[in-house]
């Protein structure tokens, strides 16, 4: 078989498991298991396919019939234009939390001397890692409760080239010292909602990063009341949330007695991330 009739064969493989992007999806499984780049491609493409490089597809496809995402099956994916480990331990980059992201970076070239961030719940380090390498004198830690996420984090920094540190940590249990910035991408799902969610999700991606109790605020109360005191005066909390959870999140941050919440929507008009600022002190004196 060709290479064309062994793309053509992945993509209704995939078509019938009910992939929604099967054509795409095979591609991408075809390249990992050739090497072969896309204008490669197209030269060779009525040329025999490598009988190795056909098992090794045939592998892969059956992966992702199993609806394991296809991040995990390649083990790696972007965010932020970096390439980032991903595993079973681990929740996958996803583009929405790119507005987080650039809202933190926002944040930070504001400032007239370098900062110091957290990022809580850090899975991947996506988050951190990404504001390290584009943010010049930035220092920051990643903390996840997760062992396992945090050895993905640890080879993600190695590969970055990056100097984060890493805690493993139930949220603030064993953090010290005070941050300029603490930013989290926390489980934010509510648990009757899990059984509903994709099976590439529900199925291959880890619960503890998806449940965020009943009404999937509970990380967002924790967040404010255990982390309020490691936010430097003047500094802030920016978290992604789900898009119907930010007049309640904001609520957290009021109540907690951060200053200047704010919801800024995404692309596609849906609320996403929601901050707030610790006051300075002459601003606490004022109340």
């Amino acid at each position: 078989m060709t290479y064309r009739e062994w793309m053509t064969l992945g993509t209704e493989r995939l078509q019938a498991a009910g992939i929604e992007e099967a054509s795409l999806d095979a591609w991408y499984l075809l390249e990992r298991a050739s090497g072969i780049s896309r204008s490669r491609y197209y030269l060779v493409q009525k040329d025999p396919f490598p009988e190795e490089a056909a098992e090794k597809f045939q592998k892969l496809l059956a992966e992702r019939e199993r609806r394991v995402p296809l991040q995990q099956i390649l083990g790696d994916t972007e965010f932020m234009g970096l390439t980032f480990l991903v595993n079973e331990h681990v929740l996958t980059p996803r583009q929405d939390t790119e507005l987080l992201e650039e809202l933190a970076l926002k944040n930070l070239q504001c400032r007239t001397s370098p900062a110091r961030v957290l990022d809580m719940c850090t899975g991947s380090s996506c988050i951190l890692l990404s504001l390290l390498k584009l943010v010049p004198g930035l220092t920051g830690t990643g903390v996840d409760i997760s062992g396992e996420a945090l050895k993905v984090a640890v080879e993600n920094g190695k590969r970055l080239q990056t100097e984060a540190s890493f805690l493993e940590s139930d949220l603030f249990e064993k953090v010290e010292g005070s941050f300029g910035l603490i930013v989290s991408n926390p489980p934010y799902i509510a648990s009757e909602e899990i059984p509903t969610l994709m099976e590439e999700v529900r199925d291959h991606e880890p619960i503890g990063a998806l449940d965020g109790s009943a009404d999937g605020l509970e990380f967002y109360r924790r967040l404010v009341r255990e982390g309020k005191e490691h936010v430097k005066p003047g500094g802030w909390m920016l978290f992604e949330i789900g898009c119907t959870q930010a007049e309640a999140v904001m609520e957290l941050l009021k109540n907690g007695g951060f200053l200047d919440v704010y919801v800024k929507k995404d692309l596609a008009g849906l609320e996403r991330v929601v901050g707030g600022r610790r006051p300075k002190q002459e601003e606490r004196n004022d109340v």
